[in-house]
């Protein structure tokens, strides 16, 4: 009845690592830092273990282990992609934590890598959270720069 007076709120994506935060024209890959694939912003992480940015419906782990897709309720389409050219890695030193199709809560584990693996074959770990249907949202705020709690602090904040 009194709609108007209703708050209109944003939606906030979480960081999915531990780590510093970034803008995408910092990641060193021409197709991320050109934002073709999508806004968003990219994380420099501490340790292996990569989780959901907000609750919804884990669409997608790729073979390889080195990405996953999500749907939030809302309809926005994400992807994490976790490292740089991690996709010739064929898997190895990535496990999975969670099954394609299944509803996935913010701060829960999705895929888990080896920090020293990636290491021993010079593998750039900054993995990237793209809202690949960005253009059907306002996006409100990417809020990089600083270190961020996965599962915890606010990466990206939209609304429609």
């Amino acid at each position: 009845m009194f709609s108007f007076l209703k708050k209109k709120g944003g939606t906030a994506l979480a960081a999915v690592a531990d780590g510093r935060c970034i803008p995408l024209e910092e990641v060193n890959d021409p197709a991320f830092a050109g934002k073709s694939l999508g806004e968003g912003v990219a994380f420099v992480p501490e340790n292996g273990e990569i989780v959901a940015p907000c609750d919804g419906k884990l669409t997608l782990v790729t073979p390889t282990l080195h990405a996953f897709g999500m749907e939030c309720a809302d309809g926005l389409q994400l992807m994490v992609h976790i490292g740089i050219d991690t996709v010739a890695l064929n898997g190895e030193g990535f496990e999975k934590l969670a099954e394609a199709g299944s509803m996935v809560k913010k701060g829960q584990p999705i895929v888990r890598f080896d920090p020293k693996v990636m290491e021993e074959k010079g593998i750039d770990t900054t993995t990237m959270l793209i809202l690949l249907n960005h253009q059907d949202y306002e996006i409100r705020g990417l809020y990089h720069g600083s270190r961020m709690e996965k599962g915890v602090d606010t990466a990206v904040e939209y609304g429609r």
